[in-house]
């Protein structure tokens, strides 16, 4: 079968369900992006399409996000119809909805397209207005406007797929009949729990254990919509609390949702903001972003690992973290609510609540502490259930296998 896989990047959400495909020989799969890596995949070809303008400068601020859209849509749509040209023929289209596919349906209109639909804008229930800044009017139009190529997408295609029950519920209920549920899945193979492997601090000589008191926060940007300014005041009173306590932020200095900052970064702005100690900051690690396996090792050593969201899509690194067991304090917010049950699989806290934050981090780590290193037994429990949760609902060997099922049904051909 032929298949042709689309996103601006390359593998994006697909790399799974690419590579699984990629072991049947028969098979053709063409993925088309506008960005790319020296990452490969065996039995898959990257195709790059490349885009012919930037958006004008004289462009209404309202329509920016769907210019930029269209121009990838167009680029995309005449890689497509080279490739069409070429020979190939996709059996079923498999995209994620950023405007690259916004016109595939017009080169290939009885091919079956499939949608990835990962987050529809909302000016109210959501993440605007979250933070308390109540959007006027003017924020509100913009919201309406950024979300055109969501619905040009979801109305081309033939079917959407969303991976959470609360990012369904943002689309216009109207269309949500059209919209499937069914996570990327999670390798529990991969992310086990381990009690024996140590974290080496990128660039230092400072090696930690399970044996040691960590707390750990894994993000791919440093930003309000992931808590970053919480998580920060958060580890500033228990570094200055617990003078054996090390806290490891692995991610990037950069935001990659919501706003950014004039001339500065939230990392910048939050330790000028709460001057941490000479001692502290011996003790406050940031390891940029981690090899895969670097990364699993850190959540394999934490002590406690701490997740906050806006009501936004919800991050891969939580169901990792819980598929590793790690013991969680997570927010209490929507995304975060579908999958983690507090005092079952994790500790839920209000999202601006620091003090409780604290105050429950400070807890379980006395716990472990005053019992030679190890967590409780009611904290095992915890850990052990936020792993159960992720292989009975989350585990890539059981959703993998309906991502197959689904393209098979849809091109009604076997794949």
């Amino acid at each position: 079968m032929n298949f042709l896989f689309s996103h601006r990047n390359f593998p994006a959400q697909f790399r799974h369900i690419i590579t699984e495909l990629g072991k049947n020989s028969e098979n053709k799969i063409v993925f088309l992006c506008n960005t790319s890596n020296s990452f490969e995949i065996k039995g898959v070809r990257k195709v790059l399409y490349r885009l012919k303008r930037k958006i004008p400068k004289d462009c209404h601020r309202y329509l920016r996000q769907y210019e930029e859209s269209i121009i990838h849509g167009q680029a995309a749509a005449e890689c497509l119809i080279q490739l069409k040209n070429s020979g190939f023929i996709p059996d079923i289209i498999y995209s994620h909805g950023w405007g690259n596919s916004m016109f595939f349906k017009d080169v290939f209109p009885d091919v079956p397209l499939i949608n990835y639909c990962e987050w529809y804008y909302n000016s109210s229930g959501a993440d605007i207005g979250f933070d308390g800044n109540i959007p006027d009017y003017d924020k509100k139009a913009l919201t309406r406007c950024n979300n055109s190529q969501f619905l040009q997408d979801l109305i081309s295609c033939d079917l959407g797929i969303c991976p959470t029950e609360w990012q369904k519920s943002r689309f216009p209920k109207e269309l949500q009949n059209k919209i499937n549920v069914i996570h990327d899945g999670i390798d529990t193979d991969y992310f086990i729990p381990n009690n024996d492997v140590e974290f080496k601090i990128p660039d230092s000589n400072i090696i930690l254990s399970c044996k040691d008191e960590v707390l750990t926060y894994a993000t791919r940007g440093m930003e309000p919509y992931r808590g970053f300014p919480q998580f920060m005041e958060i580890a500033k009173k228990l570094l200055q609390k617990r003078k054996n306590l090390h806290a490891v932020i692995a991610g990037e200095d950069r935001i990659c949702y919501g706003p950014k900052l004039r001339n500065t970064t939230f990392k910048e702005l939050m330790l000028e903001k709460l001057n941490f100690s000479e001692d502290e900051l011996k003790r406050l690690h940031f390891t940029g972003g981690l090899p895969y396996i670097e990364y699993r090792k850190l959540l394999q050593i934490s002590s406690v690992h701490c997740y906050l969201t806006y009501p936004f899509v919800l991050s891969w690194s939580m169901l990792e973290a819980m598929a590793v067991g790690c013991l969680i304090v997570a927010s209490k917010t929507q995304p975060v609510e579908e999958v983690m049950k507090d005092g079952y699989n994790g500790l839920l806290v209000d999202f601006y609540d620091i003090k409780g934050f604290t105050k429950t981090i400070d807890e379980i780590l006395e716990a472990k502490a005053d019992n030679g290193g190890v967590h409780s037994d009611k904290n095992l429990k915890l850990k052990a259930n936020a792993r159960k949760t992720i292989i009975d609902n989350y585990d890539l060997k059981k959703l993998l296998p309906k991502h197959i099922e689904m393209i098979k049904n849809m091109t009604q051909k076997g794949v």
